[in-house]
């Protein structure tokens, strides 16, 4: 057995074995907004339920390994005192993975994921409607757990309303759990689909992806088109060009016979075929070759 002091390992190798140890977590896809009244969106999956009367739930933005700076959520949680926790289940996890960019501040994840903000009944920051259930919640306390990279900031909140689909309960008025469909995080790219099992969604661009908000109409109006397909779309750093997308149809026999038949919805099968195997690039070279 492999024993060792996390003292003695680098933050980031200490993170990866706690994180792949300590799973599935729920995610807590937090929303919040600044003290000028912007939205800000993203999950984190420090997160879990510790009481029920009060109603507290606590999820921690850690600080950022690289850099030791904090996130917005954490900076707009001290300064509101507000939050909405909103429940991932599989319909948006890809617009929940690609809303973890680390875009600038003010930038608009709702936009940028293509998810719908509604407001809220109690507090100001707003709902993701795509949510199967929402929390609102008042920041009771925020606890700093340390002053370097990888430290956990726990923000404590107690539920004040709660807003849930009823295409989630049965009959009994309950929660469904093969209706809610949610999802938790594991180490690494995986995730885990609890009535399913494990799947892998690969993180986020480093660079910044041109998010759900940038996508043609014709293709975010699509019905063959749903929120996980628009989310790994909008994970690309730019399009490709004409000249990349020629050479791509010229060496795909496949694609040529597709774009050839003119039929829009044989095309974009082609594109989520690719999507399903994870190659957005080509995904976008079927769509644009075809519009």
């Amino acid at each position: 057995m492999k024993s060792f002091s996390p003292k003695d390992i680098p933050t980031p190798q200490l993170q990866s074995y706690l994180q792949g140890a300590v799973a599935p977590r729920p995610i807590a896809f937090a929303s919040t907004i600044d003290e000028q009244g912007r939205p800000n969106l993203s999950p984190f999956s420090f997160f879990n339920m510790f009481s029920t009367n009060p109603p507290i739930l606590i999820f921690s933005p850690a600080r950022r390994v690289r850099g030791n700076t904090t996130k917005h959520t954490l900076e707009n949680a001290r300064a509101t005192k507000e939050v909405v926790i909103n429940v991932v289940n599989y319909a948006i996890v890809q617009q929940m993975s690609l809303s973890s960019t680390e875009y600038a501040e003010g930038v608009n994840e709702f936009e940028k994921a293509g998810l719908t903000a509604i407001p809220s009944d109690v507090v100001k920051p707003f709902r993701v409607a795509e949510s199967p259930i929402q929390f609102e919640c008042k920041v009771n306390e925020v606890v700093a757990l340390g002053t370097e990279g990888g430290a956990g900031n726990l923000i404590i909140c107690e539920v004040v309303k709660i807003h849930i689909n009823e295409d989630v309960l049965d009959e009994n008025g309950t929660i469904d759990q093969h209706k809610i469909d949610l999802v938790s995080r594991m180490g690494g790219n995986w995730y885990s689909r609890a009535n399913q099992g494990l799947f892998e969604v690969p993180k986020p661009l480093v660079t910044l992806g041109i998010g759900v908000d940038s996508i043609p109409d014709f293709i975010k109006t699509s019905s063959d088109f749903d929120g996980n397909d628009l989310g790994m779309l909008g994970n690309i750093e730019a399009l490709p060009s004409e000249e990349e997308i020629a050479i791509f149809v010229q060496e795909n026999f496949t694609v040529k016979a597709v774009l050839s038949s003119d039929d829009r919805h044989k095309v974009n099968q082609l594109a989520k075929q690719y999507l399903e195997k994870n190659d957005i690039l080509s995904a976008w070279k079927v769509l644009l070759a075809k519009q």
